[in-house]
């Protein structure tokens, strides 16, 4: 991540989820745990997408970010809460099933409208049935990239 950051002055971090199904939630529930982490951060804005991440183009396209980064549960055929950064050419690799548009189709749209680079942070769900919880293993992978997150500000890649 600290290479992918190297050389950002803007960053826009899109939590995306679905908080009715288990750990589909998990982008929109570390999008709001980050706010509150980065709230009085100027250089990074975050936004919880939900399921609509593509409602969010306008406030990104404002924001002019030099760096985005999405946030969502990707089916990488892992264990449940591996975390990968998925480069923009290897998204249609995985399965992201749960959202209307594609996220391949989204970042492209916000790509063409100016010179952020995109990045996906995946993480590995475990349960994604109908419910409210959040397994053990993502909640762990979520609490760790809490503190990555929190380490790259105090270094100033943030």
């Amino acid at each position: 991540m600290e290479e992918f950051l190297k050389n950002s002055q803007k960053l826009v971090v899109l939590g995306i989820g679905n908080e009715l199904r288990g750990d589909d939630a998990l982008g929109s529930l570390l999008a709001k745990k980050l706010s509150n982490l980065l709230k009085d951060n100027q250089y990074v804005t975050v936004y919880d997408a939900g399921t609509v991440p593509e409602n969010f183009t306008g406030a990104i396209k404002k924001d002019n970010p030099s760096h985005i980064i999405l946030i969502d549960a990707v089916d990488m055929k892992e264990r449940p809460g591996y975390i990968r950064l998925i480069v923009v050419d290897e998204i249609a690799n995985y399965s992201i099933s749960t959202h209307a548009l594609p996220l391949s189709f989204l970042i492209k749209y916000l790509e063409s409208a100016g010179t952020a680079h995109t990045l996906l942070l995946g993480i590995q769900p475990g349960n994604m049935d109908l419910s409210d919880k959040i397994s053990i293993e993502v909640e762990k992978s979520i609490t760790y990239l809490l503190k990555l997150f929190d380490n790259l500000i105090k270094s100033s890649q943030l």
